[in-house]
């Protein structure tokens, strides 16, 4: 039975009318099924401003162990609507799945993924659902990696997993050839290769996740979380310019 990772972010998930319309998406998917998620909408930036009320300059440690909530959030209420349609699910916070960083609060590098409790539950015929964005050091530290961070999760995961590919839903149709929401002349294109998708990252997905996806050989499909734009329009694939090899974690840019 085939892996599939599949990653929403905050604009997905921005109020909790859409937790409905992303359980049904993961509802018309077949085989074993792991999905990141993002904080809903700004829930990351009023935790944010919610700290910077209460201290001028809040430690790295606490702000990370704030701003992990923001994940957890959305995986628990997640895992609540798949269960409401009958779709056994668990949701995971990113050291219960395994994701070993460094010591680096609030831009924590990947070092390894150790994913043997997401197996256990796929196993059990489980959607697991884990929160992007951070994940634990050896010391045992709760960790989050910055910008992009949710999306290099879905991309590390997928490796660790032997996933066909990871699909990313965003609140455009795919990759463009400059932003849309800022170039109504942008045009959209059907696939791209990773250097090519590097010169289109920072928009619609983040660098560093393109980056650990080449060097693992994953593909990446970007489409819409709108039913209406995934009708209608295919998506944007980005593809390995070479075959897959053996998992990689070297998350150092």
């Amino acid at each position: 039975m085939k892996t599939l990772v599949m990653k929403f972010g905050g604009a997905a998930l921005e109020i909790p009318e859409h937790f409905g319309n992303v359980a049904d998406i993961i509802g018309e998917k077949k085989g074993r099924l792991i999905v990141v998620v993002s904080a809903m909408g700004n829930v990351t930036d009023g935790l944010i401003s919610l700290a910077h009320q209460v201290a001028k300059e809040p430690s790295k440690r606490e702000m990370d162990m704030l701003l992990s909530v923001g994940e957890r959030i959305s995986m628990s209420l997640l895992a609540m609507a798949l269960e409401e349609r009958k779709i056994s699910a668990i949701s995971l916070t990113g050291s219960q799945s395994g994701i070993i960083t460094s010591n680096h609060h609030n831009e924590a590098l990947i070092q390894d993924v150790r994913p043997s409790r997401i197996q256990k539950h796929l196993d059990e015929g489980k959607v697991v659902i884990v929160g992007g964005f951070q994940g634990v050091s050896a010391e045992k530290e709760i960790t989050t990696l910055g910008r992009g961070g949710s999306d290099t999760s879905a991309v590390a995961l997928a490796a660790a997993l032997g996933a066909e590919n990871v699909e990313f839903y965003k609140d455009v149709k795919g990759i463009y050839t400059n932003d849309p929401k800022k170039d109504p002349e942008a045009t959209l294109i059907s696939e791209l290769s990773f250097k090519e998708a590097l010169t289109f990252s920072e928009f619609v997905l983040h660098k560093r996740a393109i980056l650990l996806a080449a060097k693992n050989g994953m593909p990446l499909y970007v489409k819409s979380f709108k039913r209406e734009c995934r009708r209608r329009f295919a998506g944007t694939w980005i593809h390995a310019d070479a075959p897959k090899k053996g998992p990689t974690y070297e998350d150092s840019f």
